[in-house]
């Protein structure tokens, strides 16, 4: 296998920590409340909350979760929606599958990986046709001139287990590389992707922007190897690989099919959005501190790669193969299983919103 090195443990910020004991302990509360109602104790109802953890929702890739919000399509299906944040993918998935939130915000091919440990969650609203990333190269390593090169290199991602991780790997192994040729270590994205570049802990890594523009900004990195459009992943990769999405447990959509079908229409309207309206317009709906003290460069940057997004949040036809592909050779959980791609997403809801 190639290797993979993990750093300390990351730790949730406090205020995540605190969110997510308060979403398990209402979810306890209402367990409490269904018990009673089912013995005849009277409970008043309330409007349940929908907590959706994003896999760093400051990123572009995942730009549609806070633009929804931003733009009142929650409120507008008269849902509450709370959104959390979480640096690597990974973690959210671990965050649904403990029932600690409703939803994630995350990469397609969770939803592949979970099937192999007889999990089921699927896609619902695909945002986009393109991973969005980006390999990155040290500029202080100008022997790294494509993947072939990454033998004996030290390559970042953004969590061991993550998208960005099979990626990597994948891109290596279609280079000719043998298992143990490269080392993945987990270091996040922003400023710990940053840090760890410049002070040579990684020598390329995969990343999205706004991190990708900071690094070319300053001249630090140059981009390798590009999946930020379709055209360029179908290079990379051999195919079209449909990565962020809206992913919710099988069985809570079937027991929600209003609520999961206002979200679907929330983030439609939101993708049609992005499709009719310019970078700067877009921009303009985002929080301040997403631009990280360089707005212009945050419109450059989306204006580039909003062609990633889907605009009507259908899944490609020819995605999930791509992706059982890529999963099939590097995630040990999927590798010489059977998976049912039909029950990883569903296309039931976005051709009916509204």
């Amino acid at each position: 296998m190639f290797v993979t090195k993990c750093d300390a443990p990351k730790l949730y910020s406090e205020e995540t920590f605190m969110r997510l004991t308060r979403n398990l302990f209402n979810g306890i509360a209402l367990s409490a409340i269904v018990a009673a109602a089912a013995f005849g104790a009277p409970a008043a109802h309330a409007a349940e909350k929908i907590t959706i953890m994003v896999g760093g929702y400051e990123k572009q890739i995942y730009l549609p979760a806070k633009l929804a919000e931003s733009l009142g399509y929650f409120k507008d299906e008269g849902l509450d929606v709370e959104l959390l944040n979480e640096a690597a993918g990974v973690d959210a998935e671990n965050q649904l599958l403990a029932g600690a939130v409703q939803g994630v915000v995350g990469f397609y091919d969770h939803c592949v990986d979970l099937q192999a440990k007889g999990k089921f969650v699927e896609s619902i609203v695909q945002f986009s046709q393109a991973p969005g990333e980006v390999e990155l190269v040290s500029t202080n390593h100008p022997e790294i001139k494509s993947p072939a090169d990454f033998k004996g290199k030290t390559l970042g991602v953004t969590g061991l287990g993550s998208s960005t991780n099979f990626l990597t790997l994948y891109m290596a192994s279609k280079a000719g590389l043998q298992p143990g040729d490269v080392v993945t270590v987990p270091v996040g994205a922003g400023g710990t992707f940053i840090a760890a570049m410049q002070q040579d802990q990684i020598q390329a890594g995969m990343t999205t922007e706004p991190t990708i523009s900071r690094m070319l900004k300053t001249g630090e990195a140059k981009v390798l190897v590009d999946m930020r459009t379709p055209e360029a992943t179908r290079q990379a990769l051999g195919g079209t690989y449909p990565a962020a999405s809206l992913y919710l447990e099988t069985s809570w959509v079937d027991e929600h099919k209003e609520e999961t079908q206002k979200l679907a229409n929330a983030f439609v309207k939101t993708l049609k959005f992005i499709n009719t309206h310019s970078a700067a317009e877009i921009a303009d709906k985002m929080p301040k501190d997403f631009y990280v003290g360089d707005k212009d460069g945050y419109i450059k940057a989306l204006g580039e790669g909003k062609g990633m997004f889907t605009p009507d949040g259908v899944m490609p036809e020819d995605g999930p193969k791509t992706v059982l592909a890529v999963l099939s050779e590097f995630s040990k959980n999927v590798k010489g299983k059977q998976i049912d791609l039909s029950k990883t997403y569903t296309t039931e809801f976005v051709k009916n919103a509204k």
